[in-house]
Order: structure tokens, then C-alpha cells, then sequence
């Protein structure tokens, strides 16, 4: 099941940008594209409530024990936390974005460095690099700002593990984060971030204020954004072993000798709604932010709304979330991309049938909702994941061989499956 988190009510947000040196101008010809991305979301304070019909049986949790995502950590006060990344394009000129997008403080980082990663926290030799911003190497990342690193040079081949260690200077609490992240972070006391390797360090599966890691590419290169919940972010795939589909499917694209090269980035927040924040904002709150000012994004993938059915689409009355309410939010996305001059790929939503809020009424909307991505001819093009998922003899059922057990999230089978369906000529438009 998808992890249901708060949504609560942003009556204002001021995002205040740090003084200093503008970054240099780019030199002629340079081009920036996301390597790798993630997703922030808000700190988790209480489930969303789920809203079923009265005569609904009564999920038996216990079932569900043991599937809790691991979350990030409470606090961090002088101590480094170093996460890896894993690129999709390589390149030898790269920059990383920090984000304080949901604290409510300033976050002091002292010390920043990029490497690539050899094994566990250990980085290769002669790879660390430390990482200024605005000729500074310290800065204080203010609440709601992003900032950006100067460029450093580091040669990387594409598929590669990057470590990015932080040095965390003063107490912050609940960081803005994005969790499971699927691939262990390391901290350690104190400011460790040019070590070799991180010393009896504590582990975590989130990042921390990580927004992006970008490289210099050709003019032709960009990047495909994959806006979803967990069955993009991964959830349900093997931890360290980089089997989520924009993973894999990054993968075809590097397996290509001719044409652009193509980074897949991941902007997937489990429990992602489309019209209400829950676990992160909604997708259309955060669109701009994870999406549009990524650089080098020419196409958007959208497999969102399965949550916005099952949590307040089981049921019927004015307040259920309905097809076409999740239509209307569909289409606000294309619109916006368009006017960006991105492009988006609907993907149509995977049976779920099984999962505890799952029933007919839900079911009904999904396939409401599928026909109208197949058929309507409003996106730009289309990717039917429903189709090459679901149990032939029961559609509305996730293939029990792409089942981990909790009846919604592809397993690494089922997750090769989805990167195996799409068309890579599309994105050639």
C-alpha cells in the first residue's frame, strides 16, 4: 500500500533567496541536463484518512506490519550525511541543487563534496571534489530556497554512483527530505564529507535537502521527468539495486550508440496525490518546482492518481474524487508543460484490486480514467502500463509474478516490464 501522509495547508510560502556572487555566465555553447533528481516532501505528522464506504469490511493491519517505510531522521546537528545517487547520462562537468523547500529554519551546511562512490560509503580515489557555492564553501540554506553549486570537473561514465556528503553545522530538525529513497545514506559525527570512507556511521534510506545533480551535455540531450507516486519512486523494488523503471528505463537509452543522449529522472513522492497534498504536495502544487525548473526537461511521463482514487475515491457523494476531477487535473499539467514547450506521455494506471481501500467503485474510476489516456488524444503520447501489468484473466488485478505482496507495486519483474513498454522513438517527437 502506498504510504499515506499528511496534507496540511500552506497559507503562505515566502521563498527567500541567499545574497552573494551570481553564479558565471555559461560559456558558449553549454547546456545543463539533470542527471539525477528527487522529489521533497513534507514531514509526516498523521495518515490521510481514507475514506471508504460504511458497509466496507475493516482492513486487517496486521498484514500490513513490517511494510512501514523507513523515515528520515529526526534531526542532524554537526554531523555529515553522505547519499548516493545514481546518474542515467555521464558527463565531466557537474553541479548539485540543494533544496530547504518544507523547513521552517535555515539550514547551515558547512562543507559540501561530490565523488564517485566505490562501495557502501567508500568513494574511488582521487574522485572527491569539494563543492563551492558562489565561490563559498559553506552556505546557509535559507527556508523555502534552492541553491545551486559552482561547477566542478569530474569525469563519470553514465549508470555511475555518486556520493554527496553535507556537513550539517546547526540542529535541524525534520529536514526536508525524501524518503524511502532506496539507496543507503551514511552519517557520521562530525564533518566527514572528504573522508574515504564514513567511520561506524548510523544509515538512513532518505535524502537530505538533495534536489538534483546536473551535467554539462550537447544541445541535443535532455531529460525525461517521471512525475508520480511510489510505483515510480520504486517502492516495492529491491533496496540498492536501482530497479525502479525510470532506472531501467534510463538504461535503454544509454544503450543506444546513436541519437541524443536521454537522462530519466525520478520525481515520484510515495503516496502522491493529484489534487490534494498528502505525502508531499499535489502534483499540480508541485509541478513547477520538481519538474519545469529542472534543467534540460523535454518530456514529462505521468502515472499519477491511483491514490487520489483510493483515499477518497471509494466512495460516492460530492466530496469523492471522481474521473473527472482527476481528468481536469490531467489536463492543468499538460496545459502548464506545453507552456514550458515540454511535452507529457499519460501512463495509464496499474489494477491495484486486492489492496486494502481497493472496490468497484474505485475500480470503475481507474478504468474511467485509463480510457479517457488511451483515447483522448490530449497528451502528446501514451504508455499503457495497465495493460502489459495486469492479470489477463482478472484486469483489474496486479500478474501475481509482479505481485511483492501488497497487491499495487510492481516488483522488479513487473518494473522491468513498464521500462520494456515504452517506444524510445517517441521521445524524438
Amino acid at each position: 500500500m502506498e504510504w499515506l501522509k499528511p496534507g496540511f495547508g500552506i497559507c503562505a510560502l515566502i521563498v527567500v533567496a541567499s545574497a552573494g556572487t551570481a553564479q558565471p555566465p555559461l560559456r558558449p555553447g553549454e547546456h545543463w541536463v539533470a542527471t539525477w533528481a528527487t522529489a521533497e516532501q513534507m514531514a509526516v505528522t498523521a495518515p490521510d484518512r481514507v475514506v471508504l464506504p460504511a458497509d466496507a469490511p475493516k482492513p486487517d493491519f496486521s498484514k500490513m506490519r513490517g511494510r512501514r517505510p523507513p523515515q528520515a531522521p529526526d534531526n542532524i546537528e554537526n554531523q555529515t550525511i553522505r547519499m548516493m545517487v545514481h546518474t542515467s547520462i555521464g558527463g565531466s562537468t557537474l553541479r548539485i541543487e540543494l533544496s530547504n523547500a518544507f523547513d521552517l529554519s535555515s539550514v547551515s551546511i558547512g562543507a559540501a563534496h561530490l565523488a564517485i562512490r566505490s562501495k557502501d560509503s567508500t568513494i574511488e580515489a582521487g574522485s572527491d571534489r569539494v563543492l563551492n557555492f558562489s565561490g563559498n564553501p559553506s552556505i546557509e540554506l535559507r527556508p523555502g530556497a534552492v541553491i545551486v553549486s559552482d561547477p566542478v570537473e569530474l569525469t563519470f561514465p553514465p549508470m555511475a554512483d555518486l556520493a554527496v556528503s553535507l556537513y550539517v553545522v546547526n540542529k535541524a530538525a525534520k529536514p526536508t527530505s525524501h524518503t524511502p529513497s532506496l539507496h543507503t545514506g551514511y552519517i557520521s559525527p562530525g564533518d566527514t564529507t572528504g573522508a574515504a570512507s564514513m567511520l561506524e556511521p548510523t544509515t538512513t534510506a532518505s535524502y537530505l535537502w538533495l534536489r538534483s545533480v546536473d551535467v554539462v551535455a550537447s544541445t541535443q540531450d535532455f531529460a525525461i521527468a517521471c512525475l508520480g507516486d511510489s510505483i515510480t519512486d520504486g517502492y516495492g523494488t529491491t533496496a540498492d539495486k536501482d530497479q525502479a523503471w525510470p532506472t531501467l528505463l534510463a538504461a535503454r537509452f544509454i544503450s543506444q550508440k546513436t541519437g541524443p543522449r536521454v537522462a530519466v529522472i525520478n520525481e515520484g513522492i510515495s503516496g502522491n496525490q493529484i489534487l490534494r497534498d498528502g505525502a508531499g504536495v499535489s502534483a499540480l502544487a508541485r509541478l513547477d518546482r520538481d519538474v519545469l525548473s529542472e534543467p534540460g526537461v523535454k518530456w514529462i511521463v505521468l502515472l499519477e492518481g491511483i491514490n487520489d482514487i483510493n483515499i477518497h475515491g471509494q466512495i460516492t457523494g460530492p466530496d469523492a474524487v471522481t474521473a473527472n476531477d482527476l481528468i481536469r487535473g490531467d489536463r492543468q499539467i499538460i496545459a502548464r508543460a506545453h507552456l514550458n514547450g515540454v511535452k507529457v506521455m499519460g501512463a495509464t494506471l496499474t489494477p491495484d484490486m486486492g489492496v486494502w481501500p481497493a472496490g468497484p467503485i474505485g475500480e470503475a474510476t481507474r478504468q474511467k480514467l485509463n480510457q479517457w489516456i488511451r483515447a483522448s488524444g490530449e497528451f502528446d503520447a501514451v504508455v499503457d502500463f495497465d495493460a502489459v501489468l495486469q492479470d489477463k484473466d482478472n484486469p483489474a488485478k496486479l500478474r501475481d509474478d509482479l505481485d511483492p505482496g501488497d497487491h499495487i507495486h510492481p516488483n522488479d519483474i513487473g518494473n522491468g516490464i513498464m521500462a520494456a513498454a515504452f517506444k524510445l522513438s517517441t521521445f524524438a517527437k
